[in-house]
């Protein structure tokens, strides 16, 4: 598969990662982190910086996601290449079933289908998040060279982590409003050396 061309590739990894993240945008994350293994053609941090565009964007989480990764890989054909691809397979399965909807919608099989796909749904968004959670918190680089357990955590990043967890709890503010304030205490960190 390395000995085909980019741009193929791209469009066939997006495909599959549309055909099979059954659960929502962040269920493509797993294909993700697979899809960045494999080909290198961006890391996982480049990938939590994906989610936080993403998350900061107007639209479905998968599809800026996918624009993302497939801008990184091959600039702006490579963004629509790779949107299009992730869409392409929701978009048939929907012809398809909209086409049998009446005669499958009280089948115990397709009832008990989705029963299953339900808990796999769960377990790989579970899972993507946990690994952005290592990405955005965690440095355990630095733990395994002084093994340390203060210098396992991203002290910064967590406390702003549990003070946005615990004011979104309580005052159940726009997220957008949480996501701009974090852009600017990033910068304001940033440019302050913190």
């Amino acid at each position: 598969m390395s000995s085909m061309p980019t741009l193929l590739r791209l469009f066939l990894e997006f495909f599959k990662t549309g055909l099979f993240s059954v659960g929502g945008g962040l269920a493509t994350l797993p294909f993700l982190y697979e899809i960045s293994d494999n080909t290198g053609w961006f890391t996982h941090a480049d990938i939590a910086d994906m989610i936080a565009i993403s998350e900061s964007t107007p639209g479905a989480i998968g599809i800026n996601m996918s624009t993302y990764a497939g801008y990184q890989t091959m600039g702006i054909i490579g963004g629509i290449v790779a949107t299009l691809s992730l869409a392409l397979p929701s978009f048939i399965v929907i012809l398809i079933v909209a086409h049998f909807l009446t005669k499958f919608k009280d089948n115990k099989y397709v009832d008990s289908a989705f029963y299953g796909l339900r808990p796999a749904s769960i377990a790989m968004i579970s899972a993507a998040g946990l690994n952005v959670i290592k990405i955005a918190l965690l440095n355990i680089p630095a733990f395994n060279a002084s093994h340390q357990i203060s210098d396992l955590f991203i002290w910064k990043a967590l406390v702003l982590a549990v003070i946005i967890y615990v004011l979104r709890s309580r005052f159940k503010l726009h997220p957008i409003l949480f996501i701009a304030g974090s852009a600017v205490i990033g910068i304001i960190f940033r440019f302050a050396g913190v």
